[in-house]
């Protein structure tokens, strides 16, 4: 059966209207979204401690996010429009859900790796030039993306960790850094000369107008820590500022050493050594 011309001109208004309908959905969808991502944008530019870094990660991540958004959003929009002009979808949404299905399972580690991605950046877990220590591995973060993070350890090798396989991690770079310094002195030593010798080297370090900028807390004398075969293990505490732990400590400990040898207190592990008797006879 024919259909009159304005039968026609009718299918054509309506299918169109529904078209247009479903093109200003779309866009309006895709502006939505794009300024619900931005918002984590204006969020990271809060100038806190590592914010420029963070502004930078969470603009990849904004990009990202846009990105497969307005993706969805387009397909859906296409796959609504195409029975309004006579196409038959479901041989397409067949396909697409098959293709879906198959990349899901060949992409499973790459989509957890972004997953995971995306939770280090929006939480601000670490930034790049952090001190991490996770997956066995310590070392700073010389480059994080969605996907991976990079490390360089103390043996200057470059370490790169998929984002998927970061578990339980430890930041060693906020805030402040803590280090303990065990000092063992021989068990007939008297224990209070030690404590005594300790805490004016601790004062005095704490006084140091070259260190003191280097110091959170302390050095402290913690008191003893331990009694073993060796001696007594007398431990102290000191908090740094970032970056500062190993330099720190290094020089604590040299002024221990410097400060038990002007007091003549030994330290452990060091031996005399007497023999008695007669000397043996010469080998013929």
């Amino acid at each position: 059966m024919i259909q009159s011309p304005t039968r026609w001109a009718e299918v054509v208004w309506t299918r169109g209207v529904r078209i247009a309908v479903i093109v200003v959905l779309a866009f309006l969808g895709a502006r939505i979204w794009k300024a619900l991502t931005s918002r984590l944008l204006e969020i990271s530019k809060v100038r806190t401690r590592g914010a420029q870094l963070r502004e930078q990660q969470t603009r990849t991540m904004v990009g990202l996010l846009n990105s497969v958004g307005v993706g969805i959003i387009a397909a859906i929009a296409v796959l609504t429009v195409l029975p309004e002009l006579g196409f038959n979808v479901t041989p397409v949404e067949a396909t697409a859900a098959v293709a879906s299905l198959a990349l899901g399972f060949g992409a499973q580690n790459l989509v957890k790796d972004l997953i995971n991605g995306f939770f280090i950046v929006f939480e601000d877990q670490f930034v790049v030039g952090d001190l991490i220590e996770a997956n066995g591995e310590t070392g700073r973060v010389e480059y994080l993306s969605i996907r991976r993070t990079v490390l360089r350890n103390a043996s200057g090798a470059v370490v790169t960790i998929p984002n998927g396989l970061l578990g339980q991690l430890a930041n060693l770079s906020r805030d402040w850094s803590q280090l303990f310094v065990d000092i063992t002195v021989p068990s007939e030593e008297a224990v209070s000369g030690a404590l005594a010798a300790l805490e004016k080297i601790a004062g005095e370090f704490r006084d140091d107008a070259e260190w003191s900028p280097a110091l959170v807390d302390g050095p402290r004398v913690l008191g003893v820590e331990s009694l073993s075969l060796d001696g007594t293990v007398i431990r102290l505490q000191v908090r740094t500022i970032l970056n500062r732990k190993d330099e720190v400590g290094r020089e604590l400990r040299r002024r221990v050493k410097i400060g038990f040898e002007e007091s003549q207190i030994p330290l452990s592990n060091t031996h005399k050594v007497e023999l008695h008797g007669h000397a043996a006879p010469p080998a013929p």
